[in-house]
């Protein structure tokens, strides 16, 4: 039975790769169990970490459900400077998107359910409400 996961991403300037990502996530880190690596849970049984290192080639994109697509992309391009982030639609996809890179490479983007039924059903499913 799987119940959790964790996504690693690696960057060489760990200093600065934990200040970019507490800006991505809006938050400092739920665990820090030694130097060079930092996690979030992001959702309930959900776990980014950012870890010292190298950058894997051609990972991801990892994408992050938000409620707001423009919002959250207008806030991360005046916080984190993210300058190439095109929205993207497909009439047969039932959400928006859009894909971006951290300054080490990594493959990162945010998604919008587009029927806010569903987008608050998909919430109330992932937190147990």
């Amino acid at each position: 039975m799987i119940f959790e996961i964790t996504i690693q991403v690696r960057v060489t300037d760990f200093k600065e790769g934990r200040n970019w990502y507490e800006t991505l996530l809006n938050k400092k880190p739920d665990y820090v169990p030694h130097d060079g690596f930092v996690e979030w849970e992001v959702i309930p049984g959900c776990w980014l970490q950012v870890a010292e290192g190298i950058p894997s080639e051609a990972s991801g994109p990892l994408r992050l459900g938000v409620t707001n697509l423009i919002t959250e992309r207008d806030r991360l391009v005046e916080k984190l400077g993210i300058d190439e982030f095109e929205i993207y639609t497909r009439e047969e996809v039932s959400a928006k998107w859009g894909t971006f890179t951290d300054p080490w490479g990594n493959q990162l983007g945010l998604f919008e359910y587009l029927d806010k039924l569903e987008e608050n059903n998909r919430i109330k499913t992932v937190l147990g409400v």
